[in-house]
């Protein structure tokens, strides 16, 4: 009976740890394929997960940072979605490359004709983006999730320094420092007019990489908690069985 009641003790509380540690997993997120260089172009992977166990995500839109505007934005068609960009005239003309910019993509909307992302899958909606600021590290784009029953769940939560992980982050790109021939984001240039074939490969197999090793890493983590917890209910259980005797 003792070893019954620790057995589940020890179930429970790994259930507990893995139904704790499955947010981390469920952000929506953008990555660059390969690299995103500053003053340069790439092809950018905002990653969209389903949450729910019995909606769909219908309709995915993402907020481009105003203080950081940025001049081009073309989306990747994808069977299956609308896909809508905005363009919103700047408050102040920024230059660019020597060039007079008074205007930049301010907003870009996918919706989905029939289906969406389905309970347990993701989708990556790539975005090819530039030129990137040179005078920033990173930048921050704001998005809404909105799911076949309507709910929206707004990743907008900006992460403050030495703070928690809010509970709903809103999707950062890191930046990385210009090469130094100034040949920035070629391979994404290549990608976004159809002719980089190769490139766009090779970049794809760098970003499932990262992302890979990140999710093996995390899973890793989990499985390591679950076994120190069944060791800890083991051991107690084995101290009662000694105290007994």
């Amino acid at each position: 009976m003792k070893a019954s009641r620790l057995a589940a003790a020890g179930v429970l509380a790994a259930s507990a740890v893995v139904v704790l540690s499955s947010p981390a997993f469920a952000h929506v997120s953008v990555q660059p394929e390969g690299t995103a260089a500053k003053g340069g172009y790439a092809v950018v992977d905002f990653k969209v997960p389903n949450e729910r166990d019995d909606t769909a995500t219908t309709k995915f839109e993402v907020a481009f940072p105003a203080d950081h505007p940025l001049a081009s934005a073309m989306p990747e068609p994808m069977d299956g979605w609308d896909i809508k960009v905005t363009r919103s005239k700047l408050a102040k003309p920024v230059e660019m490359h020597g060039e007079k910019i008074d205007e930049a993509v301010s907003r870009i909307t996918w919706t989905a004709k029939n289906g969406g992302v389905a309970p347990g899958f993701f989708q990556k909606f790539p975005v090819s983006v530039g030129a990137l600021p040179e005078d920033t590290d990173q930048l921050t784009f704001k998005a809404l999730q909105t799911y076949s029953d309507k709910e929206v769940v707004r990743w907008i939560e900006v992460q403050q320094k030495g703070q928690a992980e809010p509970e709903h982050p809103a999707p950062v790109l890191t930046l990385s420092a210009a090469s130094a021939d100034g040949a920035h984001g070629t391979a994404a240039e290549d990608a976004s007019d159809g002719s980089g074939t190769a490139g766009n490969t090779a970049a794809g197999t760098t970003a499932s990489g990262s992302h890979g090793s990140d999710t093996t890493a995390r899973v890793l983590g989990v499985v390591g908690i679950l076994v120190g917890a069944l060791g800890v209910a083991y051991g107690v259980f084995a101290g009662r069985r000694r105290g007994d005797g």
